[in-house]
């Protein structure tokens, strides 16, 4: 069955906006050549883990309120709150707040500072 191997996340600035996602996550960014293209390390080699790549945005980015139009990657970690509160420090808005997934575990929604939609799953069994 076909599966995602690679995702992309659209940037107004890209040099800030992986410092956002190095500084909350600890992704790492490398350039790819001299195009306006870097490439996101998101794991470590025989990890599960999906890289991807960030690229400027080449048009206006999404305004609030409006509905999504884009595919939305969720991340697991450890602690959704203490994520969520890293998120708001580091510039991102709250989109959607936590909410139990019965039996799966906690997710939210927000905004990184480019306005890009991202989700954060904590996994947790008990969640109801």
């Amino acid at each position: 069955m076909p599966r995602v191997i690679h995702f992309e996340i659209q940037a107004t600035d890209p040099d800030s906006l992986s410092h956002y996602y190095s500084e909350l996550f600890g992704w790492k960014f490398s350039r790819w050549g001299d195009t306006p293209y870097w490439i996101i390390e998101t794991g470590q080699v025989g990890m599960p883990s999906i890289n991807g790549g960030l690229l400027q945005r080449n048009g206006p980015p999404p305004s609030d309120g409006q509905s999504v139009n884009a595919f939305v990657c969720t991340i697991e970690v450890d602690n959704l709150d203490q994520y969520f509160t890293r998120t708001l420090a580091l510039g991102g808005t709250a989109a959607v707040p936590k909410m139990p997934i019965p039996g799966v575990g906690w997710l939210a929604y927000v905004k990184d500072p480019n306005g890009n939609i991202l989700g954060l799953m904590q996994t947790d069994a008990a969640a109801r």
